[in-house]
């Protein structure tokens, strides 16, 4: 002889039923929703030196000393949010190096985690911010107060201002010509403004500084006068 087990009230959803709330709340609001009010006022710091990621670029990132890992554990429990920003002094000297005042907030949109426990991640920029100051976690990874105000326009979209899309590929061509480097051009030519205004500051291997600058102008008309004088520069 076999029992059937009790079966749960009518009124009590089953587990395996669709009775679920029709919106659940996120941690993360989608991509195309993020306002200023999604900024959180603290983020965990991920300084890199030479790494440049603009808002609207993707950064691949691989993750393998032990405050990083925890640094990321802690981002992909919480808002998916990390600022990833440049040390003003060589990192390997100096572990706890001061670093630049603008660097950029950065959304986990890919994690893979490997055998060998290291991690993969590729980050979304999302926006710039200033960094007001440090605090220490009992972590271990540096911890940022930030402040994404003076740059609110990177999360609204705009067209941005024509620019001399000829005289800048002529630059790159001329800049990587002058350094044996090789480019996919198909795929540059086929860019639209705004996005050769983000890969192009990114892939090209300017200094630190020069990539520092690059992030600090204000606007895409900015940015593209400053990239086209480094390219020019570059070929001297």
């Amino acid at each position: 002889m076999t029992e059937t087990p009790d079966l749960p009230p009518d009124d009590v959803p089953n587990a395996l039923s669709d009775d679920f709330p029709d919106e659940l709340p996120r941690r993360a609001p989608p991509l195309t929703e993020l306002t200023l009010a999604d900024i959180p006022p603290r983020v965990g710091l991920f300084p890199l030196s030479g790494a440049l990621l603009l808002p609207g670029g993707h950064l691949p990132l691989l993750v393998f000393e032990a405050p990083y890992v925890a640094l990321l554990e802690d981002a992909l429990a919480g808002r998916r949010m990390i600022g990833v920003i440049q040390p003003l002094m060589d990192p390997d000297t100096d572990e706890h190096s001061l670093l630049y005042r603008t660097g950029t907030l950065g959304r986990i949109t890919e994690f893979a985690e490997h055998v060998d426990g290291t991690f993969t991640v590729t980050l979304l920029g999302i926006s710039r911010f200033r960094l007001i100051r440090e605090t220490p976690t009992e972590r271990g990874w540096r911890e940022g107060i930030i402040d994404a105000t003076p740059f609110a326009a990177d999360l609204v979209e705009e067209d941005p201002m024509p620019i001399n899309r000829d005289l800048l590929l002529e630059g790159l061509k001329t800049y990587l010509d002058s350094r044996d480097l090789q480019a996919s051009w198909p795929l540059i030519e086929d860019m639209d403004d705004e996005t050769l205004l983000v890969v192009l500051p990114m892939l090209v291997p300017f200094t630190p500084v020069e990539k520092q600058s690059l992030l600090e102008a204000m606007t895409l008309d900015e940015r593209a006068g400053l990239l086209l004088d480094l390219l020019e520069r570059g070929m001297e």
